[in-house]
């Protein structure tokens, strides 16, 4: 009984602050917008059907592939991070979580246009560039793919980087000496040895960076500009720009059922993977 008592208040937040915000923009999807923005509520899945066009199915793909490769580059780039953290001398790890830590200490916004600022036209990059003799488009730096992509890296890299630090530090590394002595390759021992220990934090970190990459619209909005549409930013137009709050709203439904897929089959994987145990 204390339990449940316990339990009342997160489920009054979880209904005021979660639950009803949610059927609120639920109840909006199904409206219709109005002439001159507004909307009126007539209940219909008009919006739904909407977004089954080519073009949002296309950005919707473009979000999903974007998410997909910046979860790759953090798991790639944190596994090594993370393996040289657990490896240092002690007096340093704390350092260099600390260092990981730090970016957080600022505002994603400000981390974001400095960025912009550094490989912006007459920024630091560029006028490095122009005094060796370097010829280029200066307004071509500031606003593409391969910048979006390393706003996205260098965002969502330490939530990769943590949970795997916290799984070397409890890896047995006297198993790669092992299968170094019985013969093993540098790729069987990564694939063998190493990666079958990381498959939880591994998988705990890819949710944490795919998640928020997917409905991220900062970073891109910022670092590529129109250029790059996602599916974050189409949301953030439709409410802010062409005021089409049933549409955006849908939009946003959409956004939500699929992450909870993702939660779900992410949630399987690790399941299955206990009772193979």
């Amino acid at each position: 009984m204390k339990r449940r008592t316990l339990a009342v208040p997160t489920l009054i937040w979880f209904l005021t602050f979660v639950f009803v915000p949610l059927l609120i923009v639920f109840a909006v999807s199904l409206a219709a917008r109005e002439t001159y923005g507004g909307f009126r509520w007539s209940f219909v899945f008009e919006n739904y059907q909407k977004s089954l066009y080519d073009t949002y199915l296309k950005i919707l793909l473009s979000s999903v592939w974007l998410a997909s490769i910046t979860t790759l580059g953090c798991a790639m780039l944190g596994t090594l991070m993370a393996w040289a953290m657990a490896t240092a001398k002690p007096s340093m790890r704390y350092f260099y979580v600390c260092a990981v830590a730090l970016p957080f200490l600022t505002n994603l916004i400000i981390r974001v246009y400095a960025i912009r600022l550094f490989v912006g036209y007459e920024g630091p990059l560029q006028s490095l560039l122009s005094s060796l003799g370097f010829v280029f488009d200066p307004y071509s730096f500031s606003q593409n793919q391969f910048l979006v992509f390393y706003g996205m890296i260098t965002t969502y890299l330490p939530f990769m980087v943590l949970p795997l630090y916290g799984a070397f530090e409890k890896f047995d590394f006297s198993l790669i000496e092992a299968a170094q002595d019985l013969g093993a390759g540098p790729w069987e021992i990564l694939f063998s040895v190493i990666l079958p220990n990381l498959k939880k934090a591994l998988l705990s970190g890819s949710l944490l960076v795919f998640i928020p990459c997917l409905g991220e619209y900062v970073i891109p909005d910022l670092l590529g500009g129109a250029k790059n549409m996602l599916f974050g930013n189409m949301i953030a137009e439709k409410f802010l720009k062409s005021r089409d709050w049933p549409m955006g709203s849908a939009l946003s439904i959409i956004l939500i059922l699929i992450l909870i897929f993702v939660t779900f089959v992410f949630s399987r994987i690790q399941k299955g993977k206990k009772n193979a145990r």
